[in-house]
């Protein structure tokens, strides 16, 4: 999911250092700065939280898996950046009353992941290829507070969004992964009904309300009570507090603007990452921030759900002017080394038109192709063995139509993903380089 880029030369690890940088200091922030800080805290759980409202409201149960059966394609705009190479089975667990078993089936050599994030989208446990094989098992998924067996996986919280991931090789390969996708289950009490807040576009009386509520809900860590001394103007605790109400005209304004900050912070996504060889490669704590709630906060809104980087590493290139963003007016070539890409799994290249809102999705295209990658049949490999992926607009036809990822059509601005599955150790330490993107 992801994503990173230039860096802002800023970029620190606690929001208050943005704007006071070196500070570690529980001095409160000025009312608009409380705002900003504590919109981008809140953003992950807000943007989680819609996503789980948006499934119960299609009739999806707690504690109980819904498959996709079909690849993403630009019908699906749930989640941004959503990958094209597996399919996704979700489950919003409710451990209030009880723990869940998460039943895995046998995948062998199938790539499979079963992430169990909380509602601050950190990555507590991930199981699958990596960490269990391909045996599968039985696992007991417990919540904070009561009794449980030896070996259990305690979440930091009640909610829990699991999100498992089944490789796909191709259409023909539907059939033996909706099979899969059959055994995979989850036994436990009946959930809660899920609560109703507002989204992110919402004004910042009911915004911050929203996130007074859900960090209620699922009580932050004991380490980010710094950032709630910081931003004590706004009101927000973990026992609750905020109250609208209180604030005057001035104040309200100060307030809004603070959350009108934050909005285009969260869309800074270049600044989530180094840039290396033209390529920005994400932070290592990628998928488990800590107090880094300014990157978790752009990774919320960029690429939703994202995997730590020992799990899958999402990497996107820069254009001459430094951003993410390409120009989807002119043709790009990314050369593949021959021997490939130093992966355990698998890796892909996904085209997505992005929104004024800094997310990235889909798009139609003449042949239905919306990422290429090691598995896709009929690429040509020059003599050398390297292999030459066209990104454009236009259709390239002949046979360079073969290595050919499609761009937008809307002249919109297009970021470029490539995901790395199971990275290997030259991957995760940068001793391996890849080549930069060039114009084609």
């Amino acid at each position: 999911m992801i994503h990173r880029r230039a860096f802002l030369a800023a970029g620190g690890s606690v929001l208050a250092a943005s704007a006071l940088p070196g500070s570690a200091s529980a001095q409160p922030l000025p009312l608009r700065a409380a705002a900003r800080d504590m919109a981008l805290y809140g953003l992950p759980l807000i943007e989680n939280a819609t996503v789980r409202q948006r499934g119960a409201g299609t009739g999806a149960r707690r504690n109980a898996f819904r498959h996709n059966r079909e690849l993403t394609t630009p019908k699906q705009q749930n989640v941004t950046a959503p990958n094209n190479d597996t399919l996704y089975s979700s489950a919003w667990l409710d451990l209030s009353r009880g723990p869940v078993k998460a039943i895995i089936p046998p995948m062998g050599k199938r790539y499979f992941s079963l992430a169990l994030m909380d509602m601050y989208t950190n990555n507590f446990a991930v199981l699958g290829t990596r960490t269990i094989g391909g045996d599968g098992g039985e696992f007991l998924i417990a919540g904070p507070r009561g009794p449980a067996p030896p070996g259990a996986i305690r979440s930091p919280a009640d909610w829990v969004w699991a999100l498992g991931r089944t490789l796909v090789d191709g259409p023909a390969d539907l059939p033996a992964v909706h099979a899969v996708q059959d055994k995979l289950q989850l036994e436990g009490p009946e959930g809660r009904p899920v609560m109703r807040v507002a989204t992110r576009e919402a004004a910042w009386p009911e915004y911050f309300a929203a996130v007074q509520a859900l960090i209620q809900e699922s009580p932050p860590p004991a380490t980010d009570t710094l950032l709630f001394r910081q931003t004590a103007a706004l009101g927000i605790t973990p026992a609750g507090g905020f109250d609208a109400r209180r604030f005057s005209e001035a104040e309200g304004r100060e307030i809004a603007a603070g959350l009108a900050d934050a909005r285009e912070l969260a869309k800074g996504g270049d600044a989530s990452g180094s840039l290396t060889s033209g390529w920005i490669v994400p932070r290592p704590n990628l998928g488990d921030y800590g107090q880094d709630y300014r990157f978790r906060a752009q990774i919320a809104l960029s690429g939703l759900a994202a995997l730590p980087p020992e799990e899958a590493m999402y990497l996107r290139p820069v254009g001459p002017n430094g951003s993410s963003q390409l120009d989807s007016r002119k043709a790009w070539r990314f050369r593949v080394p021959a021997g490939g890409l130093p992966v355990d799994a698998f890796w892909s290249l996904t085209c997505y038109e992005t929104t004024p809102a800094g997310q990235a999705f889909l798009f139609e295209n003449p042949i239905e192709r919306y990422s290429i990658g090691d598995r896709t049949p009929g690429l040509q490999k020059r003599a050398d063995g390297s292999m030459d992926i066209l990104i454009s607009a236009k259709d390239p036809g002949g046979a360079a139509r073969a290595n050919w990822l499609p761009a937008p059509t809307s002249g919109r601005p297009m970021i470029l993903s490539l995901r790395l599955y199971l990275p290997r150790p030259e991957l995760l330490t940068g001793r391996f380089r890849l080549p930069p993107l060039t114009q084609a």
